[in-house]
């Protein structure tokens, strides 16, 4: 198993490219149903974004809370996964403090609070393009057995051009 100990600094960034690549190749949930980008997996840290679509909007045309929901849980489940420990979530909440249009460019940003053993606390911000705060998610994680990818398929850090 591969922890943060274990790993130096520059591998440990690297590792965790690794594994949000791999990751959002196989997410077709986050990649293709809601077509959010991933932005960037470091240890501990992640960030996405997704357009606000029409298929987004609810009955009073604002984005749905669920959608904006999936992008907080997306952002936590790169983040929670970044050092290719297999991670769930073990529950979660999020306050919605903003509502966000059609058009609207949300940015969510999740970062490690806390890690102890299997356990770990996140902080996800989900802002529009504004930089102004439209919900707040807190998740816990949960590691289980298994890594994200192989430890033999881990590529040294490449070469800076």
């Amino acid at each position: 198993m591969t922890t943060q100990s274990s790993v130096a600094p520059g591998q440990a960034q690297d590792l965790a490219r690794q594994v949000g690549e791999a990751m959002f190749s196989a997410d077709v949930a986050s990649k293709d149903t809601m077509r959010m980008e991933l932005l960037a997996c470091e240890p501990g840290r992640a960030l996405m974004r997704m357009e606000v679509r029409a298929a987004h909007l609810n009955g009073h045309q604002i984005c749905h809370g669920g959608f904006i929901f999936t992008l907080a849980d997306s952002t936590f489940a790169f983040a929670c996964n970044s050092r290719n420990q297999n991670t769930v979530a073990a529950g979660c909440s999020i306050e919605f403090l903003k509502p966000a249009h059609e058009g609207d460019m949300l940015t969510c940003e999740g970062i490690e609070q806390v890690q102890s053993g299997r356990h770990g606390i996140y902080d996800m911000r989900v802002t529009n393009q504004k930089g102004q705060t439209v919900a707040l998610f807190r998740g816990k994680s949960a590691q289980i057995a298994g890594t994200v990818i192989p430890t033999d398929e881990v590529k040294p850090e490449e070469a800076k051009k």
